[in-house]
């Protein structure tokens, strides 16, 4: 697990798995949070991989943190769980 992004309205983790020696592929995903609706989502798979290109692409611009944000806020719809502290 990695913290790849926090700000005040979102937070970004990659999660990955190691594949051992019967696993055919690597496995993992992200898990994205938005802090104001306090709902979470993890996308993996092809998904997951789209994003990680779409991340890449961002950063090679220097966003700045309104910039990422914006990028993440298109995803917020998909925010279906709720957050829960413990």
């Amino acid at each position: 697990m990695q913290m790849l992004y926090n700000s005040e309205n979102f937070a970004v983790v990659q999660f990955e798995v190691s594949p051992d020696e019967t696993a055919s592929t690597h496995r993992g995903g992200y898990e994205i949070v938005d802090k104001f609706a306090r709902r979470e989502f993890f996308i993996d798979g092809v998904m997951a991989l789209q994003f990680k290109a779409d991340v890449e692409d961002l950063i090679r611009s220097e966003p700045d943190e309104e910039e990422v944000d914006a990028f993440l806020e298109r995803f917020a719809g998909l925010a279906q769980q709720p957050v829960v502290l413990h």
